[in-house]
């Protein structure tokens, strides 16, 4: 089961309800449910601890900005002797559409710098991952200006329900296996779901 959950995102103002901080909204989204607030680690990130089924469970925002992510999650998994496969990685995903969310055992870091980050400094593409989609991005546009921006209007309320979606998924693998995870989330948006997602 995943005991370690880590939202990507930027810190500060500037950047809240960007795109690229989907992972940061979605833990705060977790909290919410808990009724809890994050308050400073032990290293560069902001922390929520919690007891589930008699063990302790984490959410971690990194502190160091999208590109340095995995010096939070090496000095949070090393802290708390977490290893790797223990560690779910929530993050926005250009390479999906807008509203779609894939859960994966392990892979590449899809052109996304923090997980880029992240693989570098744990030496290994065995992370698991959940993936919020946010794309496509339009023609001509630079991704870095594209992931920077806050959602449009008519992008808000596709975004909300993959939160109340993903949020309901970081719930579940915390209580249960991965495996299950996927299987119940991946599917995610159903078929009739799709064209409202952007999805192609």
């Amino acid at each position: 089961m995943i005991s370690l959950v880590v939202g990507l995102g930027n810190i500060g103002e500037k950047y809240a309800g960007s795109r690229h901080n989907l992972g940061f909204d979605l833990l705060t989204a977790v909290c919410e449910k808990w009724g809890q607030v994050p308050c400073p680690g032990d290293g560069d990130y902001y922390i929520v601890e919690k007891e589930m089924d008699d063990r302790p469970v984490r959410l971690i925002w990194p502190t160091t900005y999208m590109n340095n992510s995995g010096v939070a999650v090496s000095q949070a998994i090393k802290r708390y002797r977490i290893p790797h496969e223990e560690v779910l990685i929530a993050y926005d995903d250009f390479n999906l559409s807008l509203g779609l969310i894939r859960i994966r055992r392990s892979g590449s870091d899809g052109g996304h710098n923090g997980m880029s980050s992240i693989i570098y400094h744990l030496e290994t593409e065995a992370i698991p991952r959940l993936r919020m989609g946010i794309g496509p991005i339009p023609n001509a546009m630079d991704p870095v200006d594209f992931v920077l921006e806050r959602f449009t209007e008519r992008e808000l309320k596709i975004k909300q329900k993959m939160l109340e979606i993903s949020t309901d998924a970081i719930l579940y693998s915390l209580k249960n296996r991965l495996d299950e995870a996927m299987t119940l989330y991946n599917k995610y948006p159903a078929p009739e779901d799709e064209k409202n997602s952007g999805a192609v």
